[in-house]
């Protein structure tokens, strides 16, 4: 699942993504006080742009320049408040310390020894800020998909729960069905969510 992979994707159909936010995303954040946000996997950009329209600073990131291409063009008014960036968080964590929100919904990010890569995008979150990481509820998924991935492979909400320090606060672990209809040709019935806050 390289910058090739999700090239390609994006590039076999004008719009691949249905355009609205993630419905987690709105229920978690909309009663946050505006600030920092990262949003990890951005894609076509529809919860970075819907982040910007309330007032959030938004550095919206992905690997797939053919997705930051399509995002910016859809939010040329929201300019001054919006950067698009490719990164490949398997070498470059963001800033630390540096969001108020970081949202990953449903980012396919690979185990790592140590978790390095987990790790720097827990150091993003600003003390006081929140950690939004959204997945697909396994029980919904295949075990092996057509293309080879397993989903197994890859970090879980309720896993990085678990991994979480001292220095945070769990405040949603859970496993909620969808607050709208799963993508065309899946199945995904259920969204697994952590909410947690930095304390320090």
């Amino acid at each position: 699942m390289d910058a090739q992979f999700w090239d390609d994707m994006y590039r076999s159909a004008e719009q691949v993504m249905s355009g609205n936010p993630n419905g987690v995303l709105v229920t978690e954040v909309t009663e946050l006080a505006p600030g920092r946000a990262l949003d990890v996997g951005c894609g076509e950009g529809a919860d970075a742009v819907w982040l910007a329209r309330r007032g959030w600073q938004v550095t919206a990131i992905d690997i797939s320049r053919t997705a930051l291409e399509r995002g910016a063009a859809a939010a040329a008014d929201l300019s001054g408040q919006m950067t698009w960036t490719r990164t490949d968080l398997a070498v470059t964590p963001p800033p630390g310390a540096a969001f108020d929100l970081v949202s990953a919904q449903y980012f396919p990010l690979l185990r790592q020894p140590e978790h390095a890569a987990l790790r720097g995008l827990l150091d993003a979150v600003a003390p006081g800020g929140t950690l939004l990481y959204v997945g697909h509820d396994l029980a919904d998924v295949p075990a092996r998909l057509e293309n080879g991935i397993v989903p197994g492979d890859f970090y879980q909400p309720a896993e990085i729960a678990g991994l979480l320090g001292h220095d945070w606060t769990v405040l949603a672990d859970e496993t909620r069905p969808r607050t709208a209809p799963a993508p065309p040709g899946t199945h995904h019935t259920r969204d697994t969510v952590l909410r947690a806050r930095r304390l320090r």
